[in-house]
């Protein structure tokens, strides 16, 4: 039985490993990695001779999703998306890991902040949330993920060309083993999960050891604020206040990040919390509960973190996380 148990996994590594040396697509890439960035045809068929093919990857990016059977539209109604949300996202224990994360780093957190003038919560935040502080930062192998999504066929293949094309480069560039490297389904890596090519574009060797590696806190902690400040963080201003409205749910003017009103057009909403020092357009963020609709200005600050991550839902959870880590800390 044993040996039928051991023969039987070896099957099914075999079934999965994929030669796409022989994939017209990938025949391309080898000769313009070759040709751009002078990287020898052997090496580059040595790794893409076998590949593990990323099936769950490939199915997530690729939007395959099951129909909602009636027992799941009945277990998330309509309503209460935000609940749910913020449920998984704002545990205690996740707050209580920021503030211990931040107490850690102190310095390293100190420093980022004065230089980059983003808030060292909001950084923490992210971190939380993206990889619970380093402790999840991914199971999936990267280089092997990111061949699959780039050589499979789907409407993202040529982004994914791209950030394979970064990967392999940097992993070169770093000496390391490209296929040693875990991260998420999406080729994400570290702490703030930073694709490939964000990772050459922010990415900061704060720490000073020679490389950019986020997985170290102090790297990711910087990478993550350069982000933030080279997207238009603004030092010192707002990013959220929850505001007032006559109802229960929100219908009176369209709402999320694009969208950007003068606080003088929007008659009838007002900061919950009095007053708000902050004067330019802001976007009317609608957070859906079981009961009632949440509503929030949100101000540029705001829109910057979606870009980190281009959800509404995301920003919230990372505005509403850094607010309870500082609380926590105070």
């Amino acid at each position: 039985m044993k040996v039928f148990v051991a023969l039987s996994f070896i099957f099914i590594f075999l079934l999965q490993a994929k030669d796409y040396t022989k994939n017209a697509d990938t025949i391309a890439f080898v000769d313009s990695m070759v040709k751009k960035h002078n990287f020898k045809h052997t090496y580059l068929n040595e790794l893409f001779c076998d590949v593990d093919l990323q099936e769950k990857p490939l199915q997530l990016i690729s939007g395959v999703r099951k129909k909602p059977t009636a027992a799941l539209k009945k277990k998330y109604p309509l309503y209460g998306a935000w609940d749910r949300y913020e449920k998984y996202k704002l545990t205690d224990k996740r707050i209580e890991d920021g503030a211990s994360f931040m107490r850690r780093y102190k310095t390293t957190f100190e420093r980022v902040e004065a230089r980059y003038g983003v808030p060292a919560e909001y950084i923490a935040a992210i971190i939380g949330i993206e990889s619970v502080y380093g402790g999840n930062v991914g199971k999936y192998p990267v280089f092997d993920t990111l061949s699959t999504l780039a050589f499979e066929p789907h409407r993202r293949s040529d982004y994914f060309k791209r950030e394979l094309s970064e990967f392999i480069r940097l992993s070169y560039r770093h000496k390391i083993n490209p296929k040693n490297v875990l991260g998420s389904y999406a080729g994400a890596i570290g702490l703030g999960q930073f694709m490939p090519s964000n990772y050459e574009a922010y990415g900061v060797d704060f720490n000073e050891d020679g490389r950019v590696s986020l997985q170290h806190p102090q790297d990711a902690i910087a990478s993550i604020a350069n982000y933030l400040k080279e997207n238009g963080w603004k030092r010192g201003e707002e990013v959220a206040t929850r505001v007032s409205y006559e109802g229960t749910r929100f219908r009176e003017y369209k709402t999320g990040y694009h969208i950007k009103y003068n606080r003088s057009a929007l008659k009838g909403i007002y900061p919950k919390c009095g007053q708000w020092d902050y004067h330019k357009k802001v976007r009317l963020i609608k957070l859906s509960r079981s009961d009632y609709d949440e509503l929030w200005y949100a101000a540029k600050n705001f829109y910057v973190i979606t870009r980190y991550n281009h959800s509404a839902y995301y920003a919230m959870s990372v505005h509403k996380l850094a607010e309870k880590i500082r609380h926590s800390m105070s």
